[in-house]
């Protein structure tokens, strides 16, 4: 096996453990990827995976290579990480990724006024809430709230995030006001025994605009980072005077130690860097204190 196409192949089916999956990983079609496999075991004269109902399932032939698959991907991804981070030309690809609700209430319009400034410079902008692999280049730079990047990754802290405590306005002379907590939160929360440990749970939510939905609806209060709420400026969600500590969590920009000399990727970092900056009273909750 000495074709990187065919490593990628490999590792796409063995770790996903179908040809749905592989394919959608590479960005091919299903018999693209099937073609490759039955073309791989044909040129090597052994059988890589079992087809199963549920799935490929990899033989011992499979496993036999396996580690050095991902060896050979690895040193692939230094060399493309490598060549990348000399390219000095302010033109081509830009990959970022950050949470959606980041995106649309703090930095879309920002990233308009850059992508202005630099016409030659494509942003590709992946929503997800976790860290993508910026190894292998899912992202070049990342805008999170972590408590603390990955020794691979360089950044800059910005800010611990500070909480807040909302409610829509006509809900507060009802007693008792629901609570909207997170799937994982109970009636042990911190903040729950301490300022509401008689007040029913009403509903509980895996996302953030959920949760700033079913305060405005009504179901009640909610603890929630105050940039997303105090950036809407609704004036029928309000924030109780209620103070509670500073997150672990901070806002960071990241990208890989391999990537601090490619020019349109220090451009897009030190834009977002001078945008967020800017943008700390809103991460401190200091716009609705």
């Amino acid at each position: 096996m000495n074709d990187w196409d065919d490593i990628r192949f490999f590792l796409a089916v063995a770790r996903s453990g179908s040809v749905s999956g592989a394919a959608k990983t590479l960005g091919v079609n299903h018999s693209t990827v099937s073609r490759r496999i039955q073309g791989l075991e044909d040129k090597h004269g052994v059988r890589l995976f079992n087809r199963q109902r549920e799935g490929y399932e990899m033989t011992e032939a499979a496993w036999a290579i396996n580690e050095q698959a991902q060896a050979i991907e690895a040193q692939n991804q230094q060399i493309s990480r490598t060549l990348f981070g000399q390219d000095a030309r302010l033109e081509g690809p830009v990959s970022l990724t950050m949470p959606h609700d980041l995106f649309e209430c703090s930095l879309a319009e920002d990233l308009v006024h850059f992508q202005q400034k630099h016409p030659d410079i494509q942003l590709n902008l992946t929503i997800t809430q976790g860290l993508r692999n910026l190894s292998n280049r899912e992202a070049d730079i990342a805008v999170r709230f972590t408590p603390e990047p990955p020794d691979y990754l360089v950044g800059k802290k910005i800010t611990a995030l500070q909480h807040g405590l909302y409610i829509k306005k006509t809900n507060q002379a009802e007693t008792p006001a629901g609570l909207i907590l997170w799937q994982n939160e109970d009636q042990n929360t911190d903040w729950v025994k301490r300022h509401f440990p008689n007040t029913p749970i009403s509903l509980k939510v895996d996302d953030l605009t959920s949760m700033y939905a079913a305060v405005k609806a009504g179901f009640g209060i909610a603890r929630m980072p105050c940039y997303l709420p105090d950036s809407l400026k609704d004036k029928n969600i309000t924030r109780f005077p209620t103070d509670l500590p500073r997150s672990d969590w901070s806002v960071w920009v990241l990208n890989h130690v391999d990537l601090r000399k490619t020019a349109r990727v220090q451009h897009c970092r030190k834009f977002l860097l001078e945008a967020l900056e800017k943008k700390k009273p809103l991460f401190e909750g200091k716009l609705s204190q």
